[in-house]
């Protein structure tokens, strides 16, 4: 008997395209021979399965299955693949536990945490894992543009609290422009974040461990090509991607070393991406990733590959370790 996936792309936010575009590619990827790929779309207005003429049918919440025509579709592991809410930050980790099916993606706990930067950062600070200095605001918190330049200087990011894809960031050079970036990233969520900048070579390693294998994948390096690894850089090609990352072995080992321990910190499943800025022989953290962009343009199917892995094994990989965890195993 083959496995039923249900491919869940979409979700609430700009990161829908994203969603989509990985999924594609997941469907792509996925062993035929082993398992029956359905598209499920959730976003706000619809759950649905879609087949292969286009034809939507709902799906029943109460379960997670579908009718189609006289047959009860049921699915035996979610595979999910929504950047940002609902999928990132753990409302349909939640919803999952409690009908009692497998997903490929952290617990309901830990994806909520990721999710928050901040929480993550104060988290795993307490650990002894580096981060750049920062601020955080929530809307209605009153500032000083001076104080914060004195207190993290220039250049600075301001960014989101949740969400990803790079919308709402700005890389801030003169005062004169905190404001504004400052809006840009309240318009996104009602928290931000403003960090001071760390001039050094930025670095991402995707890992997933199961019962049986730890699999730490090659460490990329990226170079933007604009002022910071934004949207076009991650997604139009404006970045270069170097894997494995022009670093010596002992630098390659400390990173994909400290992502393991971060991965058991957070208590993660599935796929991680975890990305650093290195200088001086330290790594200072950026964001855990729970859900990586699995595009034609994302890094970790460029990792596996570096690995001697292809993203069919590793999908395969993700989707066992989900139903042996839900299974008990």
């Amino acid at each position: 008997m083959k496995i039923n996936v249900a491919l869940i792309s979409g979700g609430y936010s700009k990161e829908d395209v994203v969603s989509f575009n990985s999924a594609k590619e997941i469907a792509k990827s996925i062993d035929k021979s082993r398992f029956n790929v359905y598209q499920v779309l959730i976003n706000r207005e619809k759950w649905v399965y879609i087949d292969n003429q286009n034809v939507e049918f709902e799906v029943n919440k109460n379960d997670f299955s579908v009718k189609v025509h006289k047959n009860r579709l049921k699915f035996d592991v979610a595979f999910i693949t929504i950047h940002g809410a609902p999928g990132e930050d753990g409302r349909l980790q939640g919803y999952f536990d409690m009908i009692g099916m497998p997903y490929t993606t952290c617990d309901a706990f830990t994806s909520a945490l990721t999710f928050n930067k901040v929480a993550t950062k104060r988290y795993l600070q307490m650990l002894g894992v580096h981060t750049a200095p920062y601020i955080f605001l929530k809307k209605d918190d009153k500032y000083d543009v001076e104080q914060i330049v004195e207190d993290l200087g220039l250049p600075l990011f301001v960014k989101p609290n949740a969400g990803g894809s790079s919308f709402g960031i700005t890389k801030v050079k003169e005062i004169s422009e905190l404001k504004n970036a400052i809006n840009a990233a309240f318009d996104e969520d009602g928290e931000i974040l403003i960090e001071s900048f760390i001039e050094g070579t930025e670095v991402t390693c995707g890992l997933i461990k199961t019962r049986e294998k730890a699999l730490l994948l090659p460490a990329t390096e990226i170079v933007s090509k604009n002022e910071f690894f934004d949207y076009d850089a991650k997604y139009n090609g404006e970045a270069d991607e170097i894997t494995p990352a022009r670093i010596t072995k002992t630098e390659m080992n400390a990173v994909q070393q400290l992502s393991s321990q971060i991965y058991d910190w957070l208590s993660c499943h599935g796929i991680v991406r975890i990305d650093y800025l290195m200088k001086d022989d330290r790594l200072y953290l950026i964001e855990v990733n729970t859900v990586p962009g699995m595009s034609a343009a994302s890094i970790v199917p460029q990792q596996a590959e570096a690995y001697g892995m292809t993203t069919t094994e590793l999908f395969s990989m993700a989707m066992d370790d989900a139903i042996q965890r839900a299974q008990g195993k």
